[in-house]
């Protein structure tokens, strides 16, 4: 009995857990959204075909980032003292296509979007997208330093 209710306990804590990473990005997608839409100031027909293409890019990118290049980082860190020449070569060669296929994503995103919006827009979106990244690392930081002056 003491067995299930340990599991039960634990897989909560498991769901509870990847819930709140889940609202965390979703809350910060959103924050993202309204960052982005207030600083290129789409059309209400531009931000109809924008959206969903640029939803896509950001999971793709997402997915790469957060999933393909954390994976062999970590792989990486975890063996680097143990690593032939021949498996650093493989690592490097999947870390290469993985930032390869970032880059290739990037590329394709601007060429879909010269048909939605300005070239202007598309730079702004890189401006906007940069500064984005920026607030939300100080918002880290500052939170970061919050909490070291608590302990």
């Amino acid at each position: 009995m003491k067995k299930i209710i340990i599991t039960m306990l634990f897989a909560s804590l498991t769901l509870t857990a990847f819930s709140q990473g889940n609202e965390r990005r979703e809350h910060i997608k959103a924050l993202k959204v309204a960052h982005i839409t207030e600083k290129l100031n789409l059309t209400e027909k531009e931000a109809q075909q924008f959206w969903p293409i640029y939803n896509a890019y950001d999971d793709n990118v997402y997915k790469l980032k957060h999933q393909d290049i954390r994976s062999i980082r970590k792989e990486i860190k975890d063996n680097h003292e143990t690593l032939t020449d021949e498996k650093s070569q493989e690592l490097l060669d999947r870390l290469y296509k993985a930032e390869n296929s970032l880059h290739n994503e990037r590329v394709k995103l601007a060429s879909k979007l010269k048909t939605i919006i300005s070239p202007k827009k598309i730079l702004l979106l890189q401006i906007a997208e940069e500064s984005f990244k920026r607030k939300l690392f100080e918002q880290f930081k500052k939170r970061r330093q919050e909490g070291k002056s608590r302990n």
